[in-house]
């Protein structure tokens, strides 16, 4: 092995989502967003369609949505606690709607693309963290319910939301949670 980058293996091995409760003021500015979604980009992307956008949620929009979702989770048949939680998410100093646009492709099926655009979101996760901000990707009602995403985001009917990322600084230090035993998930082919 020639190249071995031992400051990114520690960064994989500790890094740790933040809740968005946990987020604060300031969020990262227009220019500090445009750097992380261009690391983020750098996700696997075969036949490079670009298959994903964003739609960055700023506070007054955010504003604006939070009790617009309330009352799209209420009229969905869910209680008044859901409905607040689903709410609360908006909190966020800053969300970054990911988006999956698939590109008509021969050789590059729907599923694929999808799965480029959840590399995104990671990518963008990461890229928060390793810039010091507090990130998390979350879905909920606003993800789940497509017609959320297209009444409210602009999303097409080909489009779909893939999750939100939510930025902000970094409050507490959420606690280290149980991870998976790999060992037990593996199997080994020879």
């Amino acid at each position: 092995m020639t190249y071995r980058n031992d400051a990114a293996l520690d960064f994989l091995a500790t890094r740790r989502s933040h809740p968005p409760k946990m987020l604060r003021e300031p969020a990262p500015d227009r220019a500090e967003i445009l750097r992380l979604l261009t690391l983020a980009a750098r996700a696997p992307d075969h036949g490079k369609l670009e298959p994903w956008r964003f739609v960055v949620l700023e506070r007054p929009a955010l504003d604006r949505l939070g009790p617009v979702l309330r009352d799209h989770v209420l009229g969905s048949g869910q209680d008044q606690a859901v409905a607040d939680k689903a709410a609360s998410a908006f909190a966020s100093p800053v969300i970054v709607a990911v988006v999956s646009c698939p590109v008509a492709s021969d050789k590059v099926p729907g599923w694929e693309q999808f799965l480029s655009a959840g590399a995104v979101c990671l990518g963008l996760v990461n890229a928060a963290l390793a810039s010091g901000w507090g990130a998390a990707w979350l879905t909920g009602p606003a993800v789940l319910d497509e017609t959320f995403g297209r009444t409210h985001l602009g999303l097409s009917e080909n489009e779909r939301l893939v999750g939100l990322v939510h930025l902000g600084s970094r409050g507490e230090t959420p606690p280290e949670r149980p991870r998976p035993d790999v060992a037990a998930k593996t199997s080994w082919l020879e």
